[in-house]
């Protein structure tokens, strides 16, 4: 992401020691729609309606990331950049924050609390997680348990589950999302400055430039995570184990089709293209989307050539006359709109562009630009999120959630 936007990755020693052990392989329990297991509180509208956005909330700082937690259906939760969670019920923002932690957080540019996740079990056991850059810079995936229905967390309760160096100020990625396996996946930038330096994108022995998976109820007493034993690289011994796919210059957000488990990517390109990579579930990760060899799907170190083979290729595309930042989106499978099931909607942050495509046969089909109907009011888009209903929101940096829905 750009706000526009080896210093090797280290663990801390607890996770090496949850390394060594490991995590047997578990049967993948998926996790449901938003919407499934109740009714809609809207109506469903037939085929696919003209859609328009529609401000639900504003007044918040620099917020970056919206999610809802599993089960809770009053209230949403934004990340603001400055290090504080904050609720939004009914409207309107509530003043005291869910949580606020601004004194631990460097903030600025690229860096700041820049992603939260809810633990499926969320309504029972309050544990939710978070991406964040401390006073030095370098990022902390974390955890903190909230009481049972509570407005306000325990900034006390923090668990550090990993911590990452990172070389330069910008290119901390951010997404977190937990799978339809309940495992915990976590986006990171190559670490920064500008043509990956230090060649973090292909390198496996570091955790830059990659989506992480790593399993958080499994560790052993005392140790944060454990790994997956069915992990593409736990066997690699050149690799560190939890790293899930490769090849990823900075990957924003990111987001899991609830339907069937692909995991779409947005990722910020260099000067030329953005692009948006899914990672299949049937593949069971190990993919290399190609960054620093190349940008999209050109190369990019050598204008005469490059190797593309066991390369994953971008779904989609586009070059800077459309934007200069993208901003990954959500698959919608939500109550309202039954016609745009399995339509995946991103942006830009630079522009305001939003767009959409629904994956099948191996392609992006169906691709419509939005932005026209979308984007009146629509400022700088950090993020995309998801109510109860599954109802796509997004997330203006200057302040602002909307609402997409029909007309």
């Amino acid at each position: 992401m750009s706000f526009r936007s080896p210093a090797r990755a280290l663990v801390t020693a607890a996770a090496l020691a949850a390394l060594a052990c490991g995590s047997e392989t578990t049967d993948p329990t998926p996790l449901p729609s938003p919407s499934a297991g109740g009714s809609c509180e809207t109506s469903p509208v037939s085929g696919t309606p003209q859609i328009t956005s529609v401000r639900v909330a504003s007044g918040l700082s620099q917020p970056v990331d919206l999610q809802s937690a599993p089960g809770d259906r009053t209230r949403l939760f934004v990340v603001e950049q400055g290090g504080r969670i904050r609720i939004i019920r009914g409207g309107a923002v509530v003043t005291a924050p869910f949580l606020d932690i601004a004194s631990r957080i460097s903030t600025g540019g690229e860096r700041g609390l820049l992603g939260l996740a809810f633990h499926p079990g969320f309504a029972q056991n309050g544990r939710f997680f978070v991406n964040y850059t401390d006073p030095q810079g370098h990022t902390h995936i974390a955890e903190f348990r909230a009481a049972a229905g509570s407005d306000t967390a325990d900034p006390s309760s923090e668990r550090l589950v990993l911590f990452v160096t990172q070389p330069f100020a910008n290119h901390n990625g951010g997404g977190l999302a937990f799978g339809n396996d309940g495992m915990l996946y976590i986006a990171l930038g190559d670490g920064g400055s500008g043509g990956d330096p230090l060649n973090n994108g292909q390198s496996l022995l570091t955790a830059l430039g990659k989506i992480l998976r790593i399993d958080v109820d499994r560790g052993q007493p005392g140790q944060p995570f454990a790994v997956p034993a069915d992990n593409p690289f736990v066997a690699t011994g050149a690799a560190l184990p939890y790293i899930w796919a490769y090849g990823l210059r900075n990957p924003w957000r990111i987001a899991f089709d609830r339907a069937n488990g692909d995991l779409y990517i947005g990722d910020v390109g260099q000067n030329a293209l953005e692009e948006v990579d899914i990672g299949l579930a049937s593949r069971r990760g190990g993919e290399n989307y190609g960054w620093s060899v190349m940008e999209g799907s050109r190369c990019f170190r050598s204008s005469s050539g490059c190797p593309t083979a066991g390369l994953t290729m971008p779904v989609v595309e586009y070059g800077r006359g459309d934007g200069c930042s993208i901003t990954g989106g959500i698959v919608y499978r939500g109550c309202r709109m039954p016609g745009y099931q399995g339509t995946y909607f991103y942006g830009d942050y630079c522009t305001g562009m939003i767009r959409s495509f629904r994956f099948g046969n191996g392609a992006a089909l169906d691709q419509r630009d939005w932005t026209a109907a979308l984007g009146r009011g629509v400022g700088n888009i950090t993020s995309f999120g998801v109510n109860a209903d599954g109802e796509i929101h997004i997330v203006d940096h200057d302040g602002e959630i909307y609402r997409i829905e029909p007309q």
